[in-house]
Parts: C-alpha cells; structure tokens; sequence
C-alpha cells in the first residue's frame, strides 16, 4: 500500500467519523432541557407566546426533528456551521476570528508540555535511584494530580496578583494599540500563563511515559551489545534507547493533542482568552445550538486532524511501521 493511498484512506475513514461526531452532538444537545427561543425571547423582554412562535419559525425551530437534522448534516457537508441566533452572525464567522487564539494557545501548550516532558523524562530515567529522579517524578505526580482550573486560578493569584510579573487575564493589553514587535512580545507576554498552566498537565504525563519507556529500552540486548563496543553514554542514551523508547510518546502526544482544545475550555475562560473554548462556554449559557455544535465539529476536526498526522509521524519515526502496511 502506497503512501498516498494510506493517506487517502486515512482521510476517508476521518470524514465518516467526523458526521458520525457531528449526528451525535446534534442528537446530545437537542435532547438537553431549555428551549432557545425562550432565552432569546426572554431577553428581549417579550415572552409571549406569539414571539415565542416568531423566534422558532425564524430560526427553524418548528420544524420537525429529523429536518433540522437533515438541513445540519447536510450544511455540514457543504462547509456551513449554520447562523448563530444569539449573536447575529455565521457560525463559521465566529469561530473563524477565535480559532487563531486557540491554536497559538494549544500549540504552544503542546510545545512546551512535549519537550519540558520528554526533557525531564530523560534527566530522571539517567538518574535512576537518584534524589534528582524522586523529586523529579515527584513534581510530574503533583502536576498531573493538580485541578486543571485550580492551578490556573493559582497561576494568576502569584504570577499576577502577588508578584506581577505577567499579566492575568486577555489576549494583548487593552488600549495600548501595540504594532510590530511590542505587540508580538504583549501577545507573548499573554500568552505565558495559560500555555504553560495548560501544558502542565501534559507534560507530567509525557515525562512519566518516556522515563518508563527508556528504563524498558535500556535493558534490551541492542542496549548491552552498544555497551560492550565501548560506545559512550551520551551516545547510547541519545541514538538507541530514547529513539526508540520515544515511539510511545509520540502516540500518546498526537492522541492527547485534540485534547488540548478541551483543557482549553477551562483555561480561556480562567485567563480571559478569546478563543472558541471561551465561545463554546458563553454560547452554552445562551443556549446557542448552533455555535455549540459549529465549536463541537472543530474541535472534533481537530482531533482527528492530530491522529492523522500521528499515524504520519510514527511511520518516519518508526520506518518499520511502514514496511509493514
């Protein structure tokens, strides 16, 4: 099988699961109590009943079930995420200007998680036994153990509050109408907090794994015989065991990376950060069907996106994978 054969498989196989995801949100959401012409006719202070009828014929809330499930799946289809009722615009509009701000948020969460993890999980797997290992360990325990949302409010409370060294809470500094450079190191200076509150979880997780992993590697015969040619430490440790002992984590990054954007949720809201994970929360209080599920899909898209590119990068990663397809 071709690569590109693989590939077109692989791209197939996401499309399918990604309209099975979106049929099941949509199934989900429409089943929770609330009624959004309610919300909307609430708001607007008239909450009889001719309004009410008003709201859901304009928004094809009167329809039956399996039509507004047919017009979504087939909207889907068709690249359109609907119209948000609540805030007057396309769904895709809305997440189209927040996505940005989510991206540059996971991915430099990601980042960071991936190589402080994989840093520390070699220092702690070459000092085995040592006190460096235990505290080492010790401090990827009480990461992971640490309340998403916990550690955030902390993060802001010394880092902002008590020392004030990084700012708490937006995207860039209010008013200040930085260009260039300044802005770049504002949005940079946001940006500290959340990335690496988020990342903290992460990279607890990816240090445990590779320092198990290269513990497993490092007593395999490839190992012993790389010994007994004399070959140096730094030599062993950086070309046979963490080569290899690095495939599990890379599995384990690119399944986990979808997931950021859930983490994300919790993080943008704590630190005022515009991206779709604050969007979906303000929208769930709405009741906005349709952003929620226009949020949903991508987030869904974004996780298989990372799975695909996993099954890529493990096959230049681990030439044998692809010898055997």
């Amino acid at each position: 099988m071709t690569v590109f054969l693989t590939i077109a498989t692989r791209l197939a196989k996401a499309a399918l699961t990604l309209i099975a995801i979106a049929i099941l949100n949509f199934l989900l959401l429409h089943a929770a109590p609330g009624d959004p012409a309610l919300v909307l006719a609430g708001e607007a202070g008239a909450a009889d009943a001719e309004t009410i009828a008003q709201l859901r014929e304009r928004f094809g809330l009167d329809q039956p079930f399996h039509v507004q499930l047919g017009k979504y799946v087939w909207g889907i289809l068709q690249f359109d995420l609907g119209y948000s009722f609540r805030q007057g615009a396309p769904v895709a509009q809305l997440i189209a200007e927040r996505l940005p701000a989510t991206i540059l948020l996971t991915m430099t969460a990601f980042v960071i998680s991936l190589v402080l993890g994989i840093s520390f999980g070699v220092a702690a797997a070459a000092r085995i036994g040592r006190p460096s290992d235990s505290i080492l360990t010790t401090l990827a325990l009480l990461f992971y153990a640490t309340p998403l949302y916990w550690a955030a409010l902390m993060a802001v409370l010394v880092f902002s509050v008590w020392l004030g060294w990084l700012p708490g809470f937006g995207y860039q500094t209010v008013g200040a109408d930085y260009t260039g450079l300044a802005k770049l190191v504002d949005i940079a200076r946001h940006l500290v907090l959340p990335a690496v509150t988020l990342g903290l979880f992460f990279m607890a997780v990816y240090m445990r794994m590779t320092r198990a992993s290269m513990l497993e590697v490092s007593q395999m015969d490839f190992v012993k015989t790389a010994r007994a040619k004399g070959l140096a430490d730094s030599v062993i440790r950086r070309r046979h065991i963490l080569r290899n002992a690095i495939l599990p984590v890379v599995t384990l990054a690119g399944l986990q990376a979808g997931q950021l954007v859930g983490g994300a949720v919790l993080t943008e809201t704590v630190f005022a950060w515009p991206g779709i994970g604050r969007l979906m929360f303000e929208s769930l209080a709405a009741r906005d069907y349709n952003t929620i599920l226009g949020v949903f899909i991508v987030s869904a898209a974004m996780v298989i996106f990372f799975n695909v590119v996993t099954d890529i990068v493990y096959r230049l990663v681990d030439p044998r994978i692809a010898s055997r397809a």
